[in-house]
């Protein structure tokens, strides 16, 4: 469902990103992880169209994005890392507008955004200003917005951060339903437990590099390689060991 073949970003003589080869099958939540500045929300911005690559290609659905960039975006829900919202509309208004953008029967939009606002607990708050809005009320809603087309794929940037307890639950739950619906998902964390209890498969990326790729169990036998420093059942001591990090700390 997505491809990333040698995908690479490069700054002058800074490569940012490395011939990355990823394949991410049909309904499978893959996390991605990585220290600050590895390289992650570069990928994930050549990966949806909003960055160019310097090489390699992305294919959403089969769809090659720099040849058929509308028919794979069609497919394609994105959460950024910080979200852009207007301020000046509400909600309903907001859901309507990328509802549209996206095509959808208007019908469709008006029981999609009700039930999507019921979702996030944002309902009794649907005709209101969203500058009015908590900082956790506006990432649900910008969850909301990314699902109202009822995207194939889904690309989360860091989702949680910020995000309050209700929305973050209510996000655990709604991607393990989407995902057994078939949608695929791609989460970039920083949060270890939510990618420990979410994905099927987790990749790692450190300096542009994807270092580590497969399900938490391959990726404890591959720490277990490893000059034994700390315990390895969790993905927390996992992450530390492939990444290097855990040498720093010590």
């Amino acid at each position: 469902m997505i491809q990333c073949i040698r995908l690479r970003k490069q700054y002058g003589e800074l490569v940012a990103v490395h011939d990355l080869d990823l394949e991410i099958a049909p309904g499978e939540v893959f996390g991605f992880l990585g220290p600050n500045g590895a390289g992650k929300t570069t990928t994930i911005r050549m990966m949806v169209g909003l960055l160019e690559p310097s090489g390699g290609q992305v294919l959403l659905a089969g769809h090659d994005l720099a040849r058929e960039p509308e028919a794979a975006k069609a497919l394609l829900g994105y959460v950024p890392d910080q979200p852009f919202l207007y301020d000046k509309l509400s909600a309903l208004e907001l859901l309507r507008f990328i509802g549209g953008l996206y095509r959808v029967d208007r019908e469709e939009i008006a029981h999609r955004s009700v039930d999507l606002l019921e979702e996030f607990g944002l309902v009794d708050r649907a005709e209101e200003l969203i500058e009015t809005y908590s900082h956790g009320m506006k990432q649900r809603l910008a969850l909301a917005a990314a699902l109202i087309h009822r995207p194939r794929i889904l690309v989360l940037d860091e989702p949680m951060v910020g995000m309050d307890p209700q929305g973050a639950l209510a996000l655990r739950h709604l991607l393990g339903g989407l995902a057994a619906s078939g949608v695929t998902i791609f989460l970039s964390t920083h949060s270890l437990p939510v990618a420990e209890e979410l994905c099927d498969r987790i990749g790692i990326l450190d300096h542009g590099r994807l270092i580590a790729e497969g399900t938490l169990a391959e990726l404890r036998d591959r720490a277990g390689e490893i000059p034994d420093l700390v315990r390895r059942d969790s993905l927390e001591s996992v992450f530390l060991s492939l990444t290097g990090t855990e040498d720093r700390r010590a």
